[in-house]
This record gives structure tokens, sequence and C-alpha cells, in this order.
């Protein structure tokens, strides 16, 4: 890759921290095997599917672009980032009930402050059944309440670690092509995208009204080639099926071994390989 247009950073975490929020595909198991396949060094890091963020936080790359076109997640993630003080005091109220997890879940985000609607996805999610983010066709978040001794809803320290971490970067709720619009010659792009599905009964992609089809895959390989042409450094993660291992077969492809404990289809639980894709 030619020299960045922007100064080399290191991956040097400034402090501890862990992800927020349960994530279905999260990679916070995954770091250690894949962080070795990450280059020493970029410019300007992308994340343009930032979910669970466990890549990121690992990293810690100062200035990084992070997106997610799941606006309660991203509104979380920038309440996180500019007011986590308010956001812990929020959801000091909050209370592990069934009854009052539905009454919490029959909210409407809009009209709620961004510091409530943060404060309610937080809790929702560390409440949930399974930690999922599942919505219907009308966007409404529908995940049943879940069955936990007793579950973590306010988390000061890991939350303020994250706040920290997000300083100087930019969050936004666009999509990918968006997201990675200004990525030029050096710099780091890592797509951690809704994986195409292992069976026809594995298909998982509901954590937005759309849907992450085999047309989204393919178009989303035509951004990595473009990214490739641009003298962008691209990483991805996905599902190690031959539909995606045929649409990058010009690029380096390693596998890493994850555990999945979702799936609608017992014959995709436990242990599975991942594919993951790099252009260098």
């Amino acid at each position: 890759m030619s020299t960045s247009l922007f100064p080399v950073i290191q991956r040097v975490p400034r402090r501890d921290a862990e992800p927020v929020v349960k994530w279905a595909g999260g990679k916070a198991r995954l770091v250690p095997q894949l962080t070795p396949l990450f280059p020493d060094t970029w410019g300007r890091y992308y994340e343009p599917f930032l979910g669970g963020a466990a890549m990121f936080l690992a990293l810690q790359p100062g200035g990084a672009v992070l997106a997610d076109i799941n606006p309660d997640l991203v509104t979380l993630y920038q309440v996180i980032q500019e007011d986590v003080d308010a956001l812990i005091t929020d959801l000091g109220r909050h209370r592990y009930e069934k009854n009052y997890y539905y009454a919490v879940r029959a909210q409407d985000p809009a009209r709620l402050s961004r510091v409530q609607r943060a404060s309610r996805t937080l809790y929702l999610n560390r409440t949930c059944f399974n930690g999922l983010y599942r919505v219907n066709r009308r966007g409404e978040f529908n995940v049943p309440f879940g069955r936990y001794t007793n579950p973590t809803i306010v988390a000061p320290d890991r939350l303020r670690a994250v706040s920290a971490a997000l300083d100087g970067c930019t969050v936004a709720c666009v999509d990918y092509a968006t997201a990675t619009a200004t990525a030029g010659p050096g710099d780091l792009v890592y797509f951690d995208p809704p994986y195409f599905p292992l069976t026809r009964t594995s298909n998982f992609t509901s954590y937005t009204k759309g849907a992450f089809g085999p047309d989204d895959q393919r178009r989303l390989a035509e951004a990595f080639d473009d990214l490739t042409r641009r003298g962008v450094a691209c990483v991805q993660s996905n599902s190690d099926t031959p539909f995606i291992r045929d649409l990058y077969a010009h690029h380096r492809i390693d596998t890493v071994t994850a555990h999945r404990a979702i799936s609608r289809d017992p014959a995709t639980r436990g242990t599975v390989t991942e594919v993951v894709i790099r252009n260098y």
C-alpha cells in the first residue's frame, strides 16, 4: 500500500475496553485470531458494520470512522461518546423485571431523549433473550424477555472505557458505501457484514428493517474491489461458504474457528470455520 493520507496510527490501546452490547456475530472471542491478520500500521481506520465493536475496541485506533445502519445502536455509541455519565445515571433507574421489560420494549424511541433512547437500547440488550437484536417489518424491537440470574445493566467502568476509546472518532448512521467514501491509500477498512447463511434455515439478518441477501453480498464484493483499486487495505469476516469464496476468489482467504450459539438450525451451532478475506 502507498503512503497514507493520514498519520500512521499504531495499535496501542489507550485503556482496556470491552464491548458493552451483546451482539450476534460479535468478534470478542475471535480477536486473538483476527488481530495477527491485520496490518501492523495504517492511516485511518474504518469499520462500517460496527455491531458490538469488538475489533475496534481491541485495536482502538484514534480518529476512526465507525458506522452502522442500526439507528438505535448508533445513538447508543454516540451517547457513550458524548455523555456517558448521563447514560450511566439513566441506566440506574432500570430494573430486571418481566413486566417492566415489556413496558420499556413497548416505548416509542422517537418520543425519548437521546440519553433515554440509548439507555433503553442497552437495557433491552442486557435483559432480552440471548442478547439478540431483532426487529419486525415495522422496525420495532420484538425480542422476548430473557431469563438470567442477575444480569448486569449498569457497568460504569466499562462504559467509561468505551467512551475514552471513542474519543475523536466519527460515529454515524450510514451504510458502508457512505462510511468508506473518504478512505484513501494506506487506510484500513474492516467489514463485518451480516453473514451469508450456511444453510437455508440459518439465515438471520434482521438487525434492521431490511435484510442482507445475496445481491447485497455481491454489491459488497464490488465495493471491496473498488477500495482495493483505490489503495485501501481491506479485511472482511464472513461465513465459510462456496458462494463467499467464489465472490472473493481473487483475494487472499484465511480461515478462523468460531463458536456459534445463536442459530435456528442446530446443524450450524457449535464450532464452525469463518473466512477472513484480505486484499493484501
